[in-house]
């Protein structure tokens, strides 16, 4: 039965605490640390480019993470109040279409901020701002499939704020190399997204969304989330030593270890353990991010 929210009027102004509930800052963490490693892998030095490093974190989390936060949940409105009640659009505490308005205004001041960052800047967050809205809004919700939801999530969260973080701080586009590190771990946050969505399997099958844990049960999906995010560092293990840089190969090799210790308990209990695995494994995956930024430094900027 759906939870029915508590009623409110439609012209009350939501409260700020219910705002900052809504727009999530513990999600802006992952676009955040792209776009510093992003930023790392331009080999330009922070000091003197504050500003940038500074205002393109702004733009990453607080900004576009934010407003895809919103767009999500305005548009999971029904399905939170099946599986979240209590999140600030269900529960009333963001009152009428609030949530939609702040969407849309959150979405805005993004692209503004972007272009005052610069072409390149603008033209990511054009981007990302795109697939907020491709995610969760229609007529595309690409959420209602895992895999086509989770590729845009990781896109967005990983590649998108990676090659800004590297484009602002070169003022150019960047390197192949870089390019070539921000979507392999795009394609390794596919997994990571797939763990999120463990909590809400009862929710997503009753409303036809189709996340992989809801589609492919919790044991095949925790293993493909798996199998994903480590051919991802695989792949930039290669890559590593293909330009000659071994030591920084070797350290995502023992990263890449562990997490496969890590997996082992994952794999034995994927929905008692995806939350931890969130918080142990998935910190293990970006600092290697990290390692490989520093790896790619020499080169930076195409051609």
């Amino acid at each position: 039965m759906l939870h029915t929210p508590i009623p409110v009027q439609s012209n009350q102004l939501p409260k700020p605490a219910a705002v900052l509930e809504l727009f999530k800052p513990v999600t802006w963490f992952a676009a955040m640390w792209a776009f510093m490693c992003g930023a790392v892998s331009s080999g330009q030095p922070f000091f003197g480019n504050m500003h940038l490093l500074l205002g393109g974190m702004l733009l990453a989390g607080p900004m576009v993470c934010a407003s895809s936060q919103a767009v999500n949940d305005w548009y999971d409105r029904h399905v939170d109040a099946i599986n979240e009640p209590n999140r600030p659009i269900p529960s009333g505490r963001i009152p009428g279409r609030w949530g939609l308005y702040l969407a849309i205004i959150w979405s805005g001041l993004s692209l503004l901020l972007g272009l005052a960052l610069g072409v390149w800047a603008f033209a990511a967050t054009l981007v990302g701002v795109f697939f907020a809205w491709a995610y969760s809004a229609p007529p595309l919700r690409l959420k209602l499939n895992g895999w086509w939801g989770n590729a845009a999530v990781g896109i967005s969260y990983e590649g998108i704020s990676w090659f800004t973080g590297a484009a602002v701080m070169l003022g150019a586009f960047p390197h192949p190399l870089i390019i070539f590190l921000a979507l392999a771990y795009s394609v390794g946050a596919h997994g990571i997204m797939t763990l999120n969505d463990f909590k809400s399997i009862e929710g997503d099958r009753l409303m036809g969304v189709r996340s992989l844990p809801a589609q492919l049960g919790p044991d095949r999906a925790a293993l493909v989330a798996c199998v994903i995010m480590g051919v991802s560092q695989v792949a930039v293990i290669f890559m590593l030593a293909w330009i000659g840089k071994p030591f920084h190969a070797v350290a995502i090799i023992g990263l890449l270890c562990a997490q496969l210790l890590l997996m082992n308990d994952l794999l034995s209990d994927p929905r008692g353990k995806a939350i931890w695995y969130s918080a142990t494994g998935v910190t293990l995956f970006v600092l290697g991010m990290l390692v490989s930024a520093f790896a790619v430094q020499p080169w930076s900027v195409a051609g």
